[in-house]
């Protein structure tokens, strides 16, 4: 209990949180603040305090997945949120504050899981993607995108902010109807068949994970696109051919650090010599680091969240050059906020389909990301890369033009192929 009180006097500073130790003892951290919670942790064992102290981040997710803890008068989102608004990336605080010996075991974790070997690549996508299907119906968004929606002005609804993320990126595309599209990491399809919608483009998704790419074909299928939308089940280190546009959107934090350089020269080879690409990711405003022991062992095995200065180094030696780069601050907060509303909502759902345990864990994660983006140092880049300089106009201008249109058309429910047809035709 030693090293838990010495840690909560270290991260509580506003707001209280009332500590309840198993035996009925309460401790009481912080300072009752205007505008900060006034939270409780409830411990069901002697055993917790032990088992958080030794490792913060998977100690305590573990013993809430395992119900050995307990939120009161809030929770999981308020108390991680409480307790990293109380450490903001920016104060200099380390969360966990590691000693020496558990820095250097860190490092060592965090070399050997950003290899992603080959043989390791389907099993880490399985694991998160290949999960019992329904899941994802309870909590994305009608297009299935699960990953950062773009909340412009006056968007309030889900739906809507992943339409605008979908047109956002289109518009950096600069697409016409003759311009062939790999999407690397297709999801389940969501984005493809929006671009071809919206297009006319030709389409072609891979993935590495069976389910998604199953759901994508059918739904290809019943949209009636099959012909100009087309998805694979293969690494994108085995694509052949050109493609006036590659885009890839929450599948760069699965490739490994030590496969950048590889992941950039292979798409510079697929690309077109006037084509043009745009990576969507997660990232971070901070040095690189570590992906943290509860993500890798429960949630993306593998994954590993890439700082621009490694991204960078690895896209300079492949000839491609950066056209533009937007950070988007804060965009994921509400999207991953809209997700765990509508998970708490799907309780009994989930804990059908899985079991509490389960409902437990993706609340963690979800509450852990959303307050990540929102006082962590989590953000997402959009990189726009091409071969050739005057692959795109040398001002931003037609981002925005196309993206209004995109988005004006999207809301009436109108179609934007015929209309773009015709200009490419004129």
């Amino acid at each position: 209990m030693l090293l838990l009180d010495a840690a909560l006097k270290r991260l509580i500073h506003q707001g209280t949180l009332t500590l309840t130790e198993a035996d009925g003892r309460q401790r009481i951290y912080g300072t009752a603040t205007p505008g900060w919670p006034d939270l409780g942790l409830r411990l069901a064992d002697k055993g917790v305090p032990g088992k958080i102290a030794r490792n913060p981040s998977l100690g305590f997710a573990e013993a809430y997945m395992d119900q050995r803890v307990e939120i009161e008068g809030g929770d999981i989102m308020d108390f991680i949120g409480f307790v990293r608004r109380n450490n903001p990336w920016d104060s200099g605080r380390d969360l966990d504050n590691p000693g020496l010996f558990a820095r250097a075991r860190l490092a060592v974790i965090g070399r050997i899981n950003r290899i992603n070997a080959r043989s390791a690549s389907r099993r880490n996508v399985a694991h998160h993607y290949d999960i019992d299907d329904r899941l994802y119906d309870l909590f994305l968004d009608s297009n299935r995108q699960y990953s950062c929606a773009y909340w412009a002005e006056g968007v309030t609804s889900l739906e809507d902010a992943q339409i605008a993320k979908m047109n956002h990126i289109a518009a950096k595309l600069a697409l016409t109807p003759r311009t062939r599209v790999l999407d690397i990491g297709c999801g389940w399809g969501g984005l493809a068949i929006h671009l071809h919608k919206i297009s006319g483009a030709k389409v072609h998704g891979i993935s590495l994970s069976k389910e998604q790419v199953g759901y994508a074909r059918g739904w290809a299928q019943r949209e009636g696109v099959s012909d100009g939308v087309t998805f694979e089940l293969i690494d994108y280190r085995d694509v052949v051919g050109k493609f006036d546009r590659i885009v890839s959107i929450g599948m760069f934090e699965h490739v490994g650090t030590r496969n950048f350089p590889e992941y950039f020269r292979q798409c510079h080879n697929l690309l077109d010599p006037d084509g043009v690409m745009l990576v969507h990711t997660i990232g971070r405003a901070a040095p690189p680091a570590v992906t943290d022991d509860f993500t890798r062992k429960y949630i993306f095995p593998g994954g590993y969240i890439p700082s621009l200065s490694e991204m960078v180094a690895a896209v300079e030696p492949n000839k491609l050059m950066i056209a533009d780069c937007e950070v988007l601050r804060r965009h994921y907060a509400p999207t991953l906020r809209a997700w765990f509303d509508r998970c708490v909502a799907q309780h009994a759902r989930i804990v059908e389909l899985f079991d509490e345990k389960f409902y437990r864990m993706w609340l963690f994660y979800l509450a852990g990301a959303a307050t990540g983006f929102e006082h962590a140092s989590l953000v997402n880049f959009q990189l726009q890369l091409v071969r050739n300089r005057d692959a795109v106009p040398i001002t931003r201008d037609y981002i925005q033009a196309a993206e209004t249109q995109y988005n004006a058309q999207s809301s009436a429910g109108q179609p934007v192929v015929a209309r773009q047809r015709d200009a490419a035709h004129a």
